[in-house]
């Protein structure tokens, strides 16, 4: 008969220890592995024979020696997996170095950028291996952006008077950012739009009937972010001043008012240089040509598209003008101010920062 080996010395844990394994046992995000370990070691503290514990958790008794043993030389970090070596790395550096000035200095012959696999068979390397060194590095040669750079000669001063209206606006004054969304188109769908459904996404035809276009006249209050709104079936100088008109009635007559503006030519014709020669409370700040992102009321308009217009089924501009002013009525019930965060220096040290990149002195 096999003698039996001395009985093993019950496993003695701290406070912090239980606290911590029994965490892990529990704990839904834990790994199996971990979760496991941290019940045979809570078993053994318990005093439990490996016979018992192996059959209760359907483990072998090496496993639950293995773990004990790896606790008692090391504590908690003994249960952790210890970094497994794995296979050496194939591509070297120089081939990774390659990739990256290939992608970033060549094109390929037929096209005008890179694919993983068009530069995968120029350099001989799997389409998978040029994807990770891509995703490693940042590189997308899919995408492609577009910019303008301001060539207005009083940029600077323009963006210093518009920020500085933002950051620290005057006293007893309302500062309005203003602009037209123009050729609003009233699109319907040629077939009736497919809702969602379990496993299916809204469906709708690819082509349209144009029902007409209406013009978007909007002062956004920076302030607050309610919005003035009008439609106006012209976008003209006329309609621009019939705006005029609604926002100094809708402004208490002892504020003054800041707008701002972009340099459309119906902001700027002989008739509504009159008007505000009439209005001496109302002060004009032109934006910098090419700089329209400096007006916030882009940025609602961005909102508006999105929200009702992109997606939207128009039979008429009379509904389109209706779900305008729908939006309209909820944005100034639930105003939302957009807040400027950036300072003119910021601004202008960035541009400067583009503008020394774009620049290229050998052509």
């Amino acid at each position: 008969m096999a003698k039996r080996g001395p009985r093993p010395v019950r496993l003695v844990i701290s406070p912090s220890e239980r606290t911590m394994l029994e965490q892990w046992a529990r704990r839904r995000t834990t790994a199996q592995g971990l979760a496991q370990r941290a019940r045979i070691i809570l078993a053994c503290a318990a005093g439990h024979a490996a016979p018992a514990i192996a059959a209760e958790l359907r483990i072998t008794r090496q496993t639950v020696g293995k773990w004990r043993r790896r606790f008692v030389q090391k504590r908690l970090d003994g249960l952790v997996d210890e970094p497994r070596p794995g296979a050496p790395r194939r591509i070297t550096d120089a081939q990774v170095e390659h990739v990256i000035i290939d992608t970033l200095e060549k094109r390929p012959d037929d096209a005008t950028h890179w694919s993983t696999r068009t530069l995968a068979k120029e350099l001989d390397l799997s389409h998978a291996t040029i994807g990770r060194i891509w995703r490693a590095f940042g590189l997308q040669p899919h995408r492609s952006e577009t910019f303008k750079l301001s060539r207005d000669p009083l940029f600077v001063e323009k963006v210093r008077d518009i920020v500085g209206l933002y950051l620290a606006p005057p006293d007893r004054a309302l500062v309005l950012s203003v602009d037209e969304k123009s050729q609003i188109q009233a699109l319907d769908r040629t077939a009736p739009v497919l809702p969602m459904t379990f496993g299916s996404p809204e469906r709708r035809t690819h082509d349209y009937r144009r029902h007409g276009t209406t013009s978007l006249f909007a002062a956004l209050d920076v302030a607050t972010g309610t919005v003035i709104g009008e439609c106006h079936r012209r976008h003209r100088s006329q309609e621009f001043l019939q705006f005029l008109e609604t926002i100094d009635a809708r402004v208490p007559a002892d504020l003054d008012v800041h707008l701002i503006l972009d340099n459309y030519g119906t902001h700027k014709t002989p008739r509504v240089r009159r008007w505000f020669v009439r209005h001496p409370r109302v002060h004009v700040h032109f934006t910098p040509t090419s700089a329209s992102w400096l007006n916030l009321v882009e940025r609602w308009f961005a909102l508006l598209s999105e929200k009702q217009i992109k997606r939207g089924a128009h039979r008429s501009v009379r509904a389109l003008e209706t779900t305008i002013r729908e939006y309209l009525a909820i944005t100034n019930d639930r105003p939302t101010p957009f807040v400027w965060t950036k300072t003119a220096d910021e601004i202008l040290a960035k541009v400067a920062k583009f503008c020394q990149r774009t620049s290229n002195p050998g052509h």
